[in-house]
């Protein structure tokens, strides 16, 4: 089996965003990116393949037995995690990085609220600005460590929007990503997310949260000018989160209702920023 034209073949179809973004990547190093976007599909998808969350962090610490090198025999016949242990070695990723992935994703397995806005950032640092970095280490190798303010704050804010999008989702499933501290600052309760009633208050936090957002993908806008160019395609699929972000704003806008940008949207917006990368972080 070639374990990275299995990596994309999951990519192609469970992430439409990453997979496109790579094609604007050199053709020796698309393999490698793969590599990495079909792991954090993987881990992302835990959550909804199991049934309780003890076999999620049973799943989870394969992982990290495969990042340390153990279970060979399991490994090796796994495509994804044969083709991340031959990134990790040809180009030296962090295992660190990615094991920081897999703990922040431990919470994805619960229905325990996040707390504060400051859990929130960490938790999209990890899964998602990690992300970014990794990408980055393969196409441009360490200078990319000379851009990880710029890395934190493009993960981040295309972290968050993330979520916003995924909401809906998260509601059904009794989740709650936007933080306590936001909601009842505005008056309201973690109730009002697991009943899905659309309150005032949901709507304020909501709005506070895509500010948030928009002030990390800001501050990316203004650092990334010193960004490597050979790195453009890990920060691609950033293009997104701003007009993502304003889908929310449009009038009608439900918060329990499932929204996405048009598929030939996204294509074009991915295509616009590789050709343009300051459009990456437009203003949204």
């Amino acid at each position: 089996m070639d374990f990275f034209a299995h990596c994309e073949m999951l990519v192609r179809a469970g992430d439409k965003e990453r997979f496109l973004s790579a094609l604007f990547a050199p053709a020796q190093h698309r393999g490698a990116l793969f590599a990495l976007y079909a792991f954090n599909l993987e881990i992302a998808r835990i959550r909804e393949v199991v049934h309780n969350p003890l076999a999620g962090e049973i799943r989870l610490e394969w992982w990290r037995e495969a990042l340390r090198g153990e279970g060979r025999g399991s490994v090796e016949g796994h495509p994804v995690a044969a083709a991340l242990r031959a990134t990790i070695a040809n180009y030296g990723l962090s295992a660190e990085q990615l094991t920081q992935i897999l703990d922040a994703r431990s919470f994805d397995l619960g229905t325990e609220p996040m707390r504060s806005k400051r859990d929130l950032e960490a938790y999209a640092e990890a899964t998602s600005s990690n992300l970014i970095f990794l990408a980055g280490v393969v196409l441009d190798g360490a200078a990319v460590c000379e851009s990880a303010d710029l890395v934190h704050h493009a993960g981040v804010g295309a972290g968050v929007a993330g979520l916003l999008k995924a909401f809906p989702i998260h509601a059904r499933r009794g989740q709650i990503y936007l933080p306590l501290e936001i909601l009842q600052r505005h008056g309201g309760e973690a109730d009002e997310i697991t009943r899905r009633v659309a309150t005032p208050s949901l709507y304020a936090a909501l709005a506070e949260l895509r500010d948030t957002a928009r002030q990390h993908l800001q501050r990316a806008r203004a650092l990334f000018k010193n960004a490597p160019p050979a790195a453009f395609a890990a920060f691609l699929p950033v293009a997104l989160a701003g007009p993502t972000l304003r889908l929310m704003e449009r009038q009608g806008y439900n918060p329990f209702v499932e929204l996405d940008l048009a598929p030939w949207r996204k294509q074009w917006l991915i295509w616009r920023a590789a050709h343009n990368p300051a459009l990456i972080f437009a203003k949204s």
